[in-house]
């Protein structure tokens, strides 16, 4: 059973940055399309950035050239670097693979507020 297990969130300034980790144990991780999400209260979980197994990347609109989403494949751990935070990216943010997604973690709160 493989499930992702995300940390680094909290509360941060708007401005500010945080880095979220997501470390992915008992599966196939150097091949696989890795994607971080994100749920705010009362929306529908949102694809915030996704990378394949050969590096390239995908960024929603709301966060390109403010994220950066990257990997390493001896930790089997996605990474998401956030800068220049915003009150809106507020949310629960999840790791999963793009498709055939595993069980969702519990994901990690990030909170932009003065």
């Amino acid at each position: 059973q493989v499930q992702p297990v995300e940390s680094g969130g909290g509360l941060v300034q708007p401005g500010g940055s945080l880095r979220l980790s997501c470390v992915v144990s008992g599966s196939v991780f150097s091949t696989t399309t890795m994607g971080w999400y994100r749920q705010a209260p009362g929306k529908q979980r949102e694809l915030v950035a996704h990378i394949t197994g050969g590096g390239s990347t995908y960024y929603a609109d709301r966060v390109k050239d403010r994220f950066t989403i990257s990997k390493d494949n001896a930790k089997k751990t996605v990474y998401l670097q956030m800068n220049s935070l915003k009150p809106e990216d507020t949310a629960v943010y999840y790791c999963n693979r793009l498709s055939f997604k595993w069980d969702w973690g519990q994901g990690t709160q990030v909170t932009v507020s003065s």
